[in-house]
């Protein structure tokens, strides 16, 4: 049996990471969707993740609970630490990544995929003025990230998400399975 991929999806704020990976998931149901734990409130909305305090944050990543952890944006992310077992059990896991949590996530797990989803600046801030979560001065600070470039040498697939989300999930399964052959 061959070892699974991870495939760490990248992307700025708004470019539609967790509706991509919810249709890449539909679509390759063997795939695993990773779920996240992050020092978010719950009532915030978004991927479904596991809410937790920072404080217990803390505590769990001490405790060994995540592969790979980071922070960004002022809150706190954890992968499971269950992922790299079902990795080694040929499970390809398709997990939401922060470009500065890479190179901690190929160390791990070095099997490793980015698949970098992009869009252009005024389709990031129709999502983001849309989804409610931040004020004109967040959005304004999270696009001036989304120009932020990948770690050197990844391997790396990039897809756009300008168009319809459908486009978007059969190129990107179009790219994975181009590669897993």
């Amino acid at each position: 049996m061959s070892e699974g991929r991870l495939i760490a999806v990248v992307g700025p704020s708004g470019v539609g990471k967790d509706s991509v990976m919810a249709g890449i998931k539909a679509a390759a149901p063997e795939v695993r969707l990773v779920r996240r734990t992050i020092t978010r409130a719950p009532e915030l909305g978004g991927e479904e993740y596991d809410p937790i305090s920072p404080e217990a944050f803390e505590r769990a990543a001490r405790a060994g609970a995540f592969c790979v952890h980071w922070e960004a944006h002022g809150m706190r992310y954890g992968i499971p630490a269950d992922v790299p077992g079902d990795l080694a059990r040929g499970t390809d896991c398709l997990a939401n990544f922060s470009r500065s949590a890479l190179l901690k996530a190929r160390a791990a797990m070095p099997d490793m995929r980015v698949l970098n989803i992009t869009a252009t600046p005024a389709t990031l801030a129709n999502r983001l003025a849309a989804r409610g979560r931040e004020s004109a001065e967040e959005i304004a600070a999270r696009l001036r990230q989304a120009e932020k470039p990948l770690p050197e040498g990844l391997d790396v697939i990039t897809v756009s998400n300008d168009g319809a989300l459908e486009t978007t999930v059969k190129e990107a399964l179009r790219a994975l399975r181009r590669e897993e052959a």
